[in-house]
């Protein structure tokens, strides 16, 4: 009998040595799997890190170190890094726009002056900084159209046509020509969004040409091109707020402030006003949207105006108007995006632009009173 135990028990033993050997075989196995692909992942992160190095090398090179043929390069006015980029790699001057714009942002560089230039591609990242910051030009504007901030589209119509051979109907026919703006959203898919076809909408295009000095250098250019350059701008100045707005949204804010604002008005004031009235669900009650809403230009509304129906009246509606009401220029962009804190819920303006902030409604018409009414 003990004998037969002890042949049960070598037995028992010889099958445990060999799930210990396959065990230790399995291991030996999963180790090496492990090796190979973590020896594969370190290959991959290293060929791409080192293929990042090398392009960016390259892109930082000039674009043919034997190309000194030169080629016309215009900068629009109101330009910021990114477009230049754009148009230097457009123009073969540069391989590749984002490695400009982070090599300019690294090295400080600032400073860049609009106009037409001759530039080669065999110069350096560095020889066409220089150059951009000359401001030497190789022709003189044909002729030049100055947009103020705090217009409508209607008003910069009659502006472009004064400055230029289109009517004002023409240019008011091509800023709401529906097919052309979808057009122009495949080119500015992140600023013309498809909230500018909202259907409470006005103008698609209200408040999307930016307030600057544009330099045309052509005596004709088309009025496709006239528009475009102004809609670039806006997207250019945007692009430089970290918001969690929407483009139209932050348009529509500072369309709001720029339009209430006066000369000594603070906008950061008045942005907070307005934020703090949509928290706690205050109608905005602004007269310019007011006005807007009936289509007029006139320096104040009278109750009745109040009584307007439409989405676009602050004193019926809650919440921020369908969209802008007028183009804002960069000093209302920036209220918008960062408002002062403030404990306001109403502010007014006196006839000499001095504006005045209150907590509570009546000590905002006891303000009134004293500013407003008085003054009458």
């Amino acid at each position: 009998m003990s004998e037969e135990k002890e042949k049960q028990s070598q037995g028992k033993k010889e099958i445990f040595m060999k799930k210990l050997f396959e065990r230790q075989q399995e291991a030996r196995v999963i180790r090496k799997i492990v090796l190979i692909a973590f020896s594969v992942i370190l290959i991959v992160i290293g060929g791409t890190a080192l293929g990042g190095y090398l392009y960016i090398k390259s892109a930082l090179n000039p674009m043919d170190p034997e190309d000194n043929k030169t080629v016309p390069v215009e900068i629009p006015i109101g330009s910021g890094v990114t477009t230049i980029g754009e148009v230097l790699e457009e123009k073969g001057i540069i391989k590749n726009s984002l490695v400009f714009k982070y090599y300019v942002k690294f090295n400080n560089e600032s400073g860049f002056q609009a106009g037409s230039y001759d530039l080669t591609p065999s110069m350096t990242m560095d020889e066409i900084i220089a150059s951009l910051k000359t401001g030497k030009v190789i022709q003189d504007a044909v002729f030049k159209l100055t947009i103020p901030e705090g217009l409508q589209l209607d008003q910069i119509a009659s502006i472009i046509a004064e400055g230029t051979e289109y009517t004002e109907d023409e240019v008011m026919n091509k800023v709401t020509d529906v097919e052309w703006i979808k057009e122009l959203q495949t080119k500015h898919p992140t600023l013309l969004t498809d909230d500018i076809f909202n259907e409470n909408v006005k103008y698609p295009l209200e408040g999307y040409l930016f307030p600057a000095t544009y330099s045309f250098y052509e005596e004709n250019p088309s009025l496709e091109a006239i528009i475009e350059k102004m809609i670039a701008q806006t997207e250019e100045s945007i692009v430089q707020f970290d918001t969690e707005m929407t483009p139209h949204e932050l348009l529509t804010m500072a369309s709001l402030i720029e339009e209430e604002a006066t000369e000594k008005a603070d906008r950061e004031k008045i942005s907070s006003v307005f934020y703090n009235r949509l928290e706690v669900g205050m109608p905005l009650q602004t007269d310019p949207t007011v006005l807007y809403a009936l289509g007029e230009h006139k320096s104040r509304t009278v109750y009745e105006d109040l009584e307007v129906d439409s989405p676009y009246n602050t004193y019926q509606n809650t919440g921020l108007p369908p969209g802008p009401i007028a183009n804002a220029g960069n000093s209302s962009l920036k209220a918008a995006v960062a408002p002062e804190d403030t404990p306001f819920y109403y502010f007014l303006a006196s006839s000499e632009g001095t504006v005045y902030y209150s907590e509570t409604l009546d000590e905002h018409n006891e303000k009134k009173a004293q500013y407003i009414t008085n003054n009458q």
